[in-house]
């Protein structure tokens, strides 16, 4: 399925409004500067996902990840090499790397920063489809994201994904992410049709 340079472009758009929004109210609770933004996003299908080196598909990472329900269906997830999720996690909390809390702070710490950033995107999505979507509780797992994508919907490795290289700048020092959004079939062409109704 080809998509058009300016669905790719409004796609990051859409992404880039949400993860201003997240930067912001992670500012205000951690009292850190933090930016985020997107480089880059990709569409592929999930047997495609095992050539995306840029994500280290079958490596693991720490992964917050969510369903959603509504217009558009599937699963959205925040990952992050290991020592990126460790350098976020000590920024935030600021917890020395050699702290005996800072494992049992691990998780809750990202599953809040997955949460909001999750939260965040998948809402300014919703906003352009002007529909409301469902959301499970967010979930950690040590997982590759070619494990998590194909544990999202086995029976259809033609569903798409959205993999949108994320970067977190925390007091000047940058860590790396990837926000996914795995799509059932017919979920990526609703976004799209929403997205040509709303160009002029």
């Amino acid at each position: 399925m080809e998509i058009e340079e300016e669905a790719l472009d409004a796609i990051r758009e859409l992404i880039n409004i949400g993860v201003g929004r997240a930067a912001g109210m992670l500012n205000e609770m951690t009292g850190c500067t933090i930016r985020l933004r997107v480089p880059t996003i990709r569409v592929v299908t999930i047997d495609e996902l095992e050539g995306a080196d840029e994500i280290r598909a079958t490596g693991t990472l720490a992964t917050v990840a969510l369903t959603f329900e509504g217009p558009l269906c599937g699963l959205s997830a925040l990952a992050f090499p290991p020592e990126s999720a460790a350098a976020l996690v000590m920024l935030l909390s600021g917890e020395p790397a050699e702290s005996p809390e800072l494992d049992a702070l691990r998780i809750e710490t990202l599953k809040e920063v997955g949460n909001i950033v999750i939260n965040s995107v998948m809402g300014s999505i919703a906003n352009i489809l002007e529909h409301h979507l469902s959301y499970s509780l967010p979930r950690y797992l040590d997982l590759s994201v070619l494990t998590l994508a194909r544990t999202a919907n086995p029976r259809c490795p033609e569903d798409r994904v959205i993999l949108a290289d994320t970067r977190f700048t925390i007091e000047d020092r940058e860590i790396e992410g990837s926000i996914l959004l795995i799509l059932e079939v017919g979920s990526l062409e609703a976004l799209l049709d929403a997205i040509r109704e709303m160009t002029p």
